[in-house]
């Protein structure tokens, strides 16, 4: 159990503003004979989670983007508006992308993207993501 609370945390705390790499924790805990599907759905659980605190400042802190320890630059939020106007929402589907990932969850809040919808698509992407490290993990522990 612990160590589910510790892919949690890793996957919640590399979603936000923190720089964190719960893969890392993911394949560790892969490789000590942890259950792939739950791996996958803890660490899914705790990135969205993680990405719903992005969610939460864009959407109420942005008065707050010329302060100095504001994390996103102006350019990072005009640049990710840009994009988001662009293609829409479905552009949650990408963050988990290590560069601009946290961006889009923050510039979601910012354009008030339902919070339903945020959840659906995010987690998709999330879950995604680490079903994939998981499936190539396995693939190449059936080579050795």
């Amino acid at each position: 159990m612990i160590e589910l609370l510790v892919l949690f945390g890793s996957a919640f705390l590399a979603a936000t503003l923190l720089p964190f790499y719960s893969e890392v924790v993911l394949l560790v805990q892969l490789q000590q004979g942890g259950d792939p599907y739950l791996l996958v759905l803890v660490a899914t659980l705790g990135n969205t989670l993680g990405g719903v605190v992005n969610w939460g400042l864009g959407r109420y802190l942005l008065h707050f983007r010329d302060r100095r320890w504001f994390y996103f630059s102006a350019a990072q939020i005009e640049r990710s508006q840009r994009w988001f106007q662009r293609y829409g929402f479905w552009t949650l589907l990408l963050s988990w992308l290590p560069v601009g990932g946290d961006a889009l969850t923050f510039i979601a809040g910012v354009m008030r993207v339902r919070l339903w919808l945020f959840l659906l698509l995010v987690g998709l992407g999330k879950g995604a993501r680490y079903a994939v490290l998981v499936i190539l993990y396995s693939s190449t522990q059936m080579l050795i």
